[in-house]
């Protein structure tokens, strides 16, 4: 059971089938343990490490074989050269492809070898030596699938496809081995596609010749299909042979998938090719194109993603541009429009290194279209020029003279539209009908016409336009449309609601989501007309729901529809669920302005003024250049709810002026304007100016309500209604007279009260000055007598210290004491100590006078002045006022002495404490001051020097 060759044999059957590999490599394992020398073992490892991806493995079973026994047939040879051509080595390769036809001159797998070597060279010399090579390798044996797939493969792009589907249904017949087979189905496949791409190439030439040739284009027909389904049957057999790394039946099958339309399986069969080759240019670039034209927004986003790698890799690619540019077009316009200008670049620069290479009409069309989308007016006019210049430039050519008669016809139309938008009517009607003489059944026109008849407030001409449009297509949903909205526009619901009634009754239109908005709008204007019937009102609000999320359902992403349920809502009363629906809407798209004006009245209803007021602005500004008379009586209306009547008429005179014919605008203007004039008139703190302006805006209430109520519009609000009020103004005008009187006399009164204030504060202003006035005048007086009695005082003082210096001079009497030199009292018994002493004046200061001279001075002058009491009286306040005097001047002398301080020095001896006696100056002290008067009339300098011995 466990003899080698027993096992070997076992081994090889199990290798002929590719899901027993692991049992035969056990098996030669075993065997090798038993016999390491054993040869077929060796070959049957090598031969399962190649199949493995191991070549090096292989590469050293196959030397040890060779080792074991050097004169091994020529197999091993050409499984060496195997190896070395997977490691990368193709000059080892070649030298083991040629010892194996040196051992063996018939080894048909050496020459095919050989071959591909020299053909993996691609020179010319190359190139014939490995056909050479593969015709005698097919001379020794015909009925090798390796080189019929390989002479299948030569005379392919010999565009020889016959022989290549002879050679390749013989290479599929002739082997079993799968790769084989998805190589040979491979050939069999493109050489079908080829020549399906030719023959629709030729079968488009016979249609563009002779009428008697045209019997030939059935079975031109017929042969290009039987060939497409050939082609596509031969990829599809390829895939299912071909392993995960022949990916080439893949990328043929994508194609079929493209030719037939079926982009999903399209789509699949490149990314099995993208998946093996993940940066492959031609396979993004597909896939980018694939996806670009999918519903679902994740693969759009994909397909930007692989053609801006794409435009990365290759720049230079007009078409990857083209391609991303028109992606871009639905989400990014100004990434669309560099794309487009990228590819008009590239255009121009191969214009300059080739011949005849023009920039196609189609992308200045599309970049005019995209400038006029962001507003670019001027740009999109010059290029839609550029794009009718160069339809006019290809249209002397015969060959497509009608293709691009019918793009010059959509580029005059879309320059019509240009004119439309710019306010341009006269231009834009006079394209569009010579467009309708060349093509009267183009129906888009007959629509733009009515539109700006409607525009213009030409409604029955407006409505004639469209009615020619339903007699070239009958069933044409736009027409249907705009004719319902002509109904709504007039507040006619019944028949408007009929016309896209119409529409979703067409099985072509049945889910038009248009139609069931508008038909949800219908039922919800109702909720806004007034009415007791509350079950009628609740049904029309479940049918307005129910036709929103019919919407909602086809299409997730309506905001027309979930802004009609916030609608719903806020009438129902669910004011804070309406708001935050509204939010959702307004953060999903900042370009819808009904959101933001719902959003406002969410705010009216929730007493929020100033937001809603706020909101309606930014409404107006973004979207309408604040001429919008609907948004702005939104406005007024929240200033009325607010009671700014003021704010309010000058809101509605904002839209009076910008439509002074609406009569709903001057019936909401008279009626505040009578609203305000009876507010002022009621107020008994009115001025007569504010009474007389508001009897004169009452009269003009008087006369709008009286216009309104015969030429006022029947459809938007209630003539009796105007009559009403005009009797109100006529009622508040009648007692004008009496509030205008009694302003009058409340006017009077009160000028005659600030006359009386302001003579009052005139007389109170004049006695103020006056008083001002004797003040300056006494301070003046009182400073000059100052001044004066200063001097008196200073020269008082100088007699004073004359008279105390002769005085010292007088002997005194008493009890004897000795006196020194100086002329100071000593009561030490040190006699002798002071005969050295010399004696120096005695300089009293002014104000040094004791205090019992002063009182004995004044009471002397008391007695020898008489008089009567006033001059008693005169004589004290002067005694007063010089008491004050010498005051001041003792505490300015206080306080220059302070600044001084740092410049006087006192030396006292220990006798100073002894009491002194009175009218004695019994003092040892050193007084030096420097302090100078300000003036030789006011102070005096006093210097009491004492010297000590």
């Amino acid at each position: 059971m466990y003899e080698p060759n027993h096992l070997v044999g076992r081994a090889h059957f199990c290798l002929s089938e590719p899901d027993k590999m692991d049992q035969a490599d056990a098996q030669f394992t075993f065997v090798l343990n038993q016999a390491p020398n054993n040869i077929p073992s060796l070959l049957g490892k090598a031969c399962i490490s190649f199949n493995k991806k191991e070549p090096k493995t292989a590469l050293t079973f196959y030397k040890k074989a060779l080792r074991i026994n050097p004169n091994c047939p020529a197999n091993v040879r050409l499984g060496m050269g195997h190896c070395f051509y997977k490691m990368n080595k193709p000059e080892k390769a070649k030298l083991a492809f040629e010892r194996a036809l040196q051992l063996d001159p018939q080894c048909v797998g050496a020459l095919v070898g050989l071959s591909i070597l020299e053909l993996n060279l691609k020179t010319s010399d190359s190139i014939r030596r490995g056909v050479q090579m593969l015709s005698k390798a097919y001379t020794i044996d015909p009925t090798h699938p390796m080189v019929l797939n390989h002479l299948a493969n030569h005379f392919f792009f010999k565009k020889d496809y016959q022989k290549v589907q002879h050679l390749a249904l013989h290479a599929f017949h002739n082997t079993e081995n799968e790769s084989m087979r998805a190589e040979s189905c491979y050939q069999m496949a493109r050489s079908f596609h080829i020549q399906e791409d030719f023959d629709q190439v030729f079968a488009d030439s016979l249609f563009a010749r002779k009428t008697n040739v045209l019997i030939l284009c059935p079975h031109v027909w017929h042969r290009v299909f039987v060939w497409r389904r050939q082609a596509f049957q031969y990829y599809y057999q390829a895939t299912q042979f071909a392993s995960a790394s022949f990916v080439l039946p893949n990328f043929g099958l994508g194609q079929m998938y493209i030719h037939r339309g079926d982009a999903d399986n399209a789509a699949q069969c490149f990314e099995k090719v993208l998946k093996s080759n993940p940066n492959n240019y031609e396979t993004m670039k597909i896939l980018g194109s694939l996806y670009a034209q999918s519903p679902n927004q994740a693969k759009r986003d994909n397909a930007k993603q692989f053609l801006k790698k794409v435009t990365e890799q290759h720049p230079d690619d007009v078409e990857a541009w083209i391609e991303l540019a028109q992606i871009l077009e639905q989400s990014d316009l100004q990434g669309a429009l560099n794309g487009y200008g990228t590819a008009i670049k590239i255009f121009k620069e191969i214009s300059r290194n080739a011949i005849n290479v023009e920039i196609p009409a189609e992308i200045y069309n599309n970049v005019a279209a995209l400038h006029f989308r962001l507003g670019n007016i001027k740009e999109a006019m010059n290029h839609y020029s550029l794009a009718l210049k160069r339809c006019n430039e290809e249209m002397e050519h015969e060959v497509e003279e009608h293709y691009f008669k019918s793009i010059s016809v959509t580029i005059n139309y879309n320059l019509a539209r240009l004119h439309e938008a710019n306010h341009d009517y006269n231009k834009a009607e006079t394209i569009y009908k010579n467009i309708l003489r060349e093509h009267p059944n183009y129906v888009d026109c007959y629509l733009r016409l009515g539109c700006m008849a409607r525009d213009l407030g030409q409604i029955y001409e407006a409505s004639d336009w469209f009615k020619e449009a339903l007699q070239v297509e009958k069933d044409h949903a736009d027409a249907w449309s705009l004719i319902g909205n002509l109904h709504l526009a007039k507040q006619e619901w019944g028949p408007g609601q009929k016309k896209f009634e119409r529409i979703l009754a067409q099985e072509a239109t049945s889910q038009d989501t248009y139609s069931i908005v508008a038909l949800g709008n219908v039922w919800l204007q109702t909720l806004h007309q007034p009415s007791k019937d509350k079950d009628k009102e609740k049904r029309h609000q479940e049918r307005a729901i129910q036709m929103y999320r019919q919407v909602l359902k086809i299409d997730p992403k309506n905001i027309w529809a979930a802004n009609g349920i916030g609608s719903v809502l806020a009438h129902k009363g669910y004011v804070s669920e309406a708001r935050d629906v509204f939010s959702q809407v307004r953060e999903s798209t900042a370009d819808f302005p009904d959101v933001w004006v719902n959003i406002a009245h969410i705010y009216v209803e929730l007493k929020q003024y100033v937001n809603a007021i706020q909101m309606y602005e930014n409404c107006l500004r973004r979207f309408y250049s604040h001429t919008n008379t609907e948004v702005l009586l939104y406005m007024a209306r929240a200033y009325f709810k607010w009671g700014k009547l003021r704010q309010c008429r000058n809101v509605l005179l904002r839209a009076r002026r910008v439509n002074p014919h609406d009569t709903l605008l001057l019936y909401n203007l008279a009626l505040v304007l009578q609203k305000l004039a009876a507010s002022v008139l009621e107020d008994t703190k009115s001025s007569l100016s504010t009474v007389l302006s508001a009897v004169h805006e009452l009269g003009l209430a008087q006369k709008y309500f009286s216009f309104l109520k015969k030429n006022g519009d029947k459809m938007r609000f209630d003539l009796q209604l105007a009559e009403i009020e005009e009797r109100q103004c006529q009622d508040l005008l009648a007692q004008a007279q009496y509030h205008v009187v009694r302003a009058r006399r409340t006017d009077e009164e009160e000028q005659e009260i600030r006359r009386k204030q302001e003579e009052e504060r005139e007389a109170l202003r004049q006695k103020m000055l006056n008083e001002q006035r004797v003040k300056e005048e006494e301070r003046v007086k009182v400073e000059q007598e100052l001044i004066l009695k200063r001097q008196q005082f200073v020269e008082q003082s100088k007699s004073k210290l004359l008279f105390a210096e002769v005085s010292e001079d007088k002997p005194r009497k008493g009890r004897k004491r000795y006196v020194d030199e100086d002329g100071f009292v000593n009561d030490s018994s040190s006699d002798g100590e002071n005969k050295d002493r010399i004696k120096r004046p005695l300089n009293l200061a002014e104000g040094e006078v004791s205090k019992h001279e002063r009182k004995r001075k004044r009471r002397k002058r008391d007695r020898s002045e008489s008089g009567s009491d006033e001059d008693v009286k005169e004589r004290n306040e002067e005694r007063r006022k010089r008491r004050e005097e010498e005051r001041r001047v003792r505490k300015d002398k206080a306080r220059k002495s302070k600044e001084n301080r740092g410049r006087v020095h006192i030396h006292q001896t220990a006798d100073q404490a002894k009491p002194s006696k009175p009218g004695k100056f019994k003092s040892k002290e050193y007084i030096d001051s420097d302090s100078s008067s300000d003036s030789d009339d006011d102070k005096l300098k006093i210097d009491v020097v004492q010297h000590m011995r």
